[in-house]
């Protein structure tokens, strides 16, 4: 299968914003995940004084994560979808939460940043090129700013990748095909397959420059599935 990339993508994911919050939340443990990665980024004094940045928010799930791990942090949260972005803009915020259309591409050149953290969800197997991606992210970093990744990345055992296929077959898919988006959910399943294993993207992470990259398991059916993975931002020129 080929996979969505790009505007395709982004035009899939504007299909199924409307279904999207409930199809996620037949997922045992979506929410709860999400903010126990969140909480990973170990951020002080509930955030009081950072600038952190939730990168592909999608309908803001991953963001209300970010503000209960770090209810005095001002947040700035992107995504590439008019329709995922609507449907986070539809529900209530802070004033400290602000939201922009944006790729994770466009960022940089639209002179956002320095953040002090970043936090991205089931962002990095949807991008055409991850290490540029991560080559943005590291610039938009303080010196020493954190990161934590919450994505689908296997752990490398083939129990992993037929536990993954079963969920797809068995309950992903013929959900999103009720809703019309079964193009979409064909390409979650074959694009977590298709990603680095947990161990790959945290050599990932380092070849980016990131420090003490460290794949974090997750509970539940999950585990060897979802993984947090959290680095810190090296020195510039390092």
């Amino acid at each position: 299968m080929t996979l969505l990339r790009d505007r395709e993508l982004a035009h899939a994911f504007d299909h199924a914003s409307q279904t999207y919050d409930r199809l996620t939340g037949l997922n045992p443990g979506y929410r709860a995940d999400l903010l126990r990665s969140a909480r990973r980024l170990r951020l002080p004094r509930d955030g009081a004084g950072l600038h952190l940045l939730d990168l592909g928010c999608g309908t803001g799930a991953s963001t209300r994560a970010l503000l209960r791990a770090a209810p005095r942090a001002r947040i700035t949260a992107v995504d590439a979808s008019s329709g995922m972005l609507g449907r986070a803009l539809a529900k209530p915020w802070p004033d400290t939460v602000r939201f922009l259309h944006l790729s994770a591409e466009e960022l940089a050149a639209a002179g956002e940043g320095p953040f002090d953290a970043v936090f991205a969800a089931y962002l990095f197997r949807n991008v055409s090129d991850p290490d540029a991606v991560l080559g943005t992210v590291r610039a938009l970093l303080r010196p020493g700013g954190r990161l934590a990744v919450h994505e689908y990345s296997l752990g490398g055992s083939p129990t992993h990748r037929a536990l993954w296929t079963a969920v797809c077959q068995g309950v992903i898919i013929p959900a999103g095909t009720l809703t019309g988006d079964r193009a979409l959910y064909r390409h979650l399943w074959h694009s977590v397959l298709d990603f680095d294993t947990a161990s790959a993207f945290t050599g990932r992470l380092t070849r980016a420059g990131f420090t003490g990259a460290r794949a974090l398991p997750l509970a539940g059916w999950q585990t060897g599935i979802t993984h947090t993975f959290v680095a810190a931002a090296g020195e510039a020129g390092r």
